[in-house]
């Protein structure tokens, strides 16, 4: 037997597989989470009344 041959072990598809799920969750995590972060500390404009004005009275005339 050749120390050099591969041995008839199939490659390791498990790790494989879970570099896969892993930067497959790492990628959505990435593109979801911002969003979600931004609609919750944005400003809601339904709650937001606007600010009173006055009009002040002219006066000399």
């Amino acid at each position: 037997m050749d120390a050099n041959s591969q041995s008839a072990k199939p490659p390791d598809t498990y790790s494989h597989r879970l570099a896969d799920i892993v930067g497959t969750a790492i990628a959505l995590v990435t593109l979801i989470l911002p969003v979600f972060v931004i609609a919750h500390y944005s400003t809601d404009v339904s709650n937001n009344p606007q600010p009173r004005t006055y009009t002040l009275p002219r006066s000399g005339n």
